[in-house]
């Protein structure tokens, strides 16, 4: 899974992504200052199960802070988009085959109107043009790529189903057979060249899920291009963000000044800050902590994989009783899966082998034996049991 970060140049989204990831990034207020794709792992929050079953737990492949685990996943900047990246204006091309593997996006937007549709300073510019416009250049990337190929997919119609072969010509986008599907049901249930732009328009919207940060919500009249977002675009995920307020905390959580866990909506001050620091986290607590309960970034982050792609986590163990693996590590790992994953799927997930030899589940709360089939829970605890 991979989670792409986009937006106009100077949005913000370089900015949120280091918030996002600590990467060391450039950031700059100038237009394409991202150039090459930045990648580096994020992470997901979600309530660990140490405190339920009352063991301090120490991860492997994840984190947990305070009774929170932090499950990575991949994300990926890319170079900033301009009206017209469909035809190669800006670094449009670059920016939409950065984009082929991205699972769902995020996309940044000045909230604030201080930045125009090519990312240069101006005021008052209409954020929700913002959003219209990245749909459409990417309904015109993907539907640039189906009139491409349209000529073989009619001669191919002949001897295959429609769904296989736009899977092979789309299956560098990520797009499943099932999602193919779904779209050519969602445009009438058949496909002809004048269909091309709706069913590109189904593609992106099941196959690239977006999620809008109104960035910079801490600066003078973003409140009220946020109340005219959400009232313009209803059935979209809006969420009010401050990378640069995340930045900051995360930064000096990091250099011990400050006790913090991503998304929470307040920090402990636990050492000694200077004037300047004391006036500028004071800023970020009144201004959008307390006003929005938190910056933004990590509910972003958690509500692209857990709402958008419904992923749940899943704890793999080898000692049931101690909810460990077999040296006495409590709850080791933490895995993302669809929800609707099996016991199976699951063995699958930490290896393939232990798949083909499964033999039952155990799940560690009720030492209860469970099938492969058997749906897993947001948070369930697993003991897979193999031939080996």
């Amino acid at each position: 899974m991979e989670i792409g970060i986009v937006g106009k140049p100077s949005s913000g989204k370089s900015t949120f992504f280091k918030a996002a990831t600590l990467v060391d990034v450039e950031i700059a207020a100038r237009p394409f200052t991202t150039i090459k794709p930045n990648i580096g792992a994020s992470y997901v929050t979600a309530d660990c199960p140490c405190k339920e079953i009352g063991k301090a737990c120490s991860p492997k492949n994840s984190k947990c802070v305070d009774g929170v685990r932090l499950v990575p996943v991949k994300m990926i900047d890319v170079a900033g988009l301009v009206p017209g990246a469909h035809q190669g204006r800006g670094l449009g091309n670059q920016f939409l085959d950065d984009l082929r593997q991205a699972s769902a996006l995020i996309h940044i937007v000045d909230a604030s109107g201080k930045t125009d549709a090519d990312g240069n300073a101006c005021e008052n510019h209409d954020p929700c043009g913002d959003i219209a416009f990245l749909e459409e250049e990417l309904n015109y990337w993907i539907e640039g790529i189906l009139e491409k190929h349209w000529h073989n997919v009619k001669r191919r119609l002949v001897a295959e189903k429609v769904e296989d072969i736009l899977a092979d010509i789309l299956s560098g986008l990520g797009m499943t057979k099932d999602r193919i599907h779904e779209a050519i049901r969602k445009v009438g249930g058949t496909v002809d060249e004048d269909s091309l732009g709706r069913l590109a328009c189904q593609l992106r919207e099941i196959g690239k899920p977006i999620i809008i940060a109104a960035n910079k919500i801490d600066v003078a009249g973003a409140e009220e291009n946020l109340k005219r977002m959400k009232e313009k675009f209803p059935d979209k995920i809006i969420i009010p963000v401050c990378s640069v307020g995340e930045l900051a905390l995360r930064s000096a959580e990091a250099a011990g000044a400050i006790k913090y866990v991503p998304g929470a909506g307040s920090f402990e001050v636990v050492g000694k800050l200077s004037g300047e620091q004391e006036k500028g986290l004071g800023f970020i607590r009144e201004k959008v902590l307390e006003r929005h309960g938190s910056t933004g970034v990590q509910q972003l982050v958690n509500k692209a994989v857990f709402n958008m792609l419904n992923y749940i986590v899943a704890y793999p163990v080898e000692d049931e009783t101690h909810y460990s693996d077999k040296v006495g590590n409590v709850l080791p790992d933490a895995y993302l899966l669809k929800k609707g994953s099996t016991t199976k799927d699951l063995a699958a997930a930490i290896h393939t082998d232990l798949a083909k030899s499964f033999i039952f589940g155990m799940d560690a709360r009720t030492k209860r034996r469970v099938g492969a089939d058997k749906e897993l829970e947001n948070g369930a605890i697993i003991k897979i049991v193999s031939g080996k």
